[in-house]
């Protein structure tokens, strides 16, 4: 499957090394729901999402789904210590994703430093998300856990009052582990009690009193 995302760049660089290794253009468009990787995949490219989001999961032995993560635009995923990717991905929404080889850090760090640098920032960022999700997940309280990820999303994507939720909220309780009704209660007692709202129009929140949600959070 990953030799259909080479691009002849990649090609050229592995055979004389004097290519580039960033790729500049989007290497593929992903429609929605459409499988990007597979747990158990070869790992030999990461991918950035150039627009879009991507949600990485895993199923479990009962057939739930476990949502560890959604990668947002700018957000680098994919890049696995290991040889093979531990969780499947796929397209939120239509997704536009730019691949790189995988590489050792050494060379990486030698080949194209800027890259380097910011592979290892989204390594750490993902981290510490990871962390965060965990410490989420063993909360009992379901106004704290959409409280900690409205917070999360509207950090990340630094949009102001409004915050775009390209998933739907079955991934949201999926990565939460909620049910979808636990979802859309929480999210209807916050609008009612003057915390964040609704829009009919589309599929988002406003965030009317971050310092509340941050109390919630607490």
């Amino acid at each position: 499957m990953l030799a259909a995302f080479e691009p002849a760049p990649f090609r050229r660089h592995a055979e004389s090394r004097v290519e580039p290794l960033r790729a500049h253009v989007p290497l593929k468009v992903f429609s929605k729901d459409q499988e990007i990787f597979a747990e158990g995949d070869e790992a030999d490219v990461f991918y950035k999402v150039v627009s879009g989001a991507v949600r990485t999961y895993k199923l479990l032995s009962d057939g739930r789904r476990q949502i560890d993560a959604f990668h947002l635009a700018g957000e680098i995923f994919g890049a696995e210590a290991g040889g093979e990717h531990r969780f499947t991905a796929e397209a939120v929404g239509e997704v536009s994703l730019i691949g790189y080889r995988r590489r050792s850090i050494d060379v990486l760090a030698f080949d194209d430093p800027d890259l380097a640098r910011e592979v290892l920032s989204a390594t750490m960022a993902s981290l510490a998300r990871a962390q965060e999700h965990m410490l989420l997940l063993g909360r009992k309280s379901a106004v704290e856990k959409i409280a900690s990820f409205l917070l999360g999303l509207a950090e990340r994507m630094t949009s102001g009052g409004a915050v775009d939720l390209p998933m739907a909220r079955i991934d949201i309780a999926d990565h939460l582990g909620l049910t979808i009704e636990t979802v859309s209660r929480t999210l209807t007692q916050l609008e009612r009690q003057g915390v964040i709202s609704l829009p009919a129009n589309r599929r988002g929140v406003v965030l009317k009193d971050r310092a509340a949600l941050r109390r919630l959070r607490a």
